[in-house]
């Protein structure tokens, strides 16, 4: 993961590129009238149609960096969260939500920049190096972030292991995690419907945790050991069956699975 240089050949990056913009990077890249707008009318729609039992928004501290760390179960998270917080908050979305033509791009891209989507290149190596950096420098610009520490979206709904990037990012920028359990957002859109359904979701904001006594970024124990701490958090709130492994494809081909035997990798 990034800035861990002893163990960044260890394992895969699932980290993306972030586009410069003229002035400023997009990834600290003030909220225009297109965010206002959106929030403005989105927020109190979702909560009337939806009615979300929302609970801890007082633990989210109002300035200041930090670092949302939540469970994974549908594509619609990154619409509840930044719609339930009581802050800005900004999060990574795939680069071709941004980069589409015509009307339904326009729409595509102005939908996303409204709910303070940044868009990377998704992928192993420098663009989950570069994912990680575009998170720091949200974060140092004393935004909130919010990250699946999971890596990707459960399938199964249970709460899978922790990837080791939301600690570096906390241990590097010194940012406290707040953990946010997701109930229910699944029936909301389940993978494969077109059009999201009414249904009841619960959203807990959990205290803030202070991560820097586990140590140094640069070292692996303290990264899967403040990772650790988060996703017992986590669990603590979304009271998930608890799956015991990470939430990735298996490896392809012999040499893959042989190699990943041979080199226990840390997952970022």
């Amino acid at each position: 993961m990034t800035g861990a240089k002893d163990e960044a050949h260890d394992e895969p990056q699932d980290k993306p590129h972030v586009e410069p913009v003229a002035d400023e990077p997009e990834a600290t890249k003030r909220p225009g009238f297109v965010y206002f707008l959106g929030y403005g009318i989105m927020a109190p729609i979702a909560r009337l149609v939806f009615r979300p039992t929302i609970t801890g928004r007082e633990n989210i501290p109002r300035t200041g960096p930090v670092i949302l760390a939540s469970n994974h179960l549908s594509f619609i998270d990154s619409i509840v969260i930044p719609l339930s917080a009581p802050r800005r908050v900004q999060f990574l979305a795939k680069s071709t939500y941004f980069t589409g033509t015509g009307f339904k791009g326009w729409v595509c891209r102005t939908f996303f920049t409204s709910i303070g989507a940044v868009g990377v290149e998704r992928g192993a190596g420098q663009a989950a190096q570069d994912a990680l950096d575009a998170g720091r420098s949200i974060l140092e610009s004393d935004s909130a972030f919010a990250i699946y520490p999971e890596g990707t979206r459960s399938l199964d709904g249970r709460l899978y292991k922790g990837r080791t990037g939301v600690a570096w990012l906390a241990l590097t920028t010194g940012a406290v995690v707040v953990p946010v359990g997701l109930i229910g957002t699944q029936e909301i859109q389940p993978v494969g419907a077109r059009f999201p359904r009414i249904r009841k979701v619960t959203v807990a904001f959990g205290e803030p945790l202070d991560l820097r006594r586990h140590g140094s970024p640069e070292s692996g124990k303290a990264r899967r050991a403040a990772t650790d701490e988060v996703m017992a958090a986590i669990h603590s709130l979304s009271h998930q069956e608890l799956a015991g492994k990470y939430n990735e494809s298996p490896p392809s081909g012999t040499l893959q699975k042989l190699a990943d035997r041979v080199f226990p990798r840390e997952r970022v």
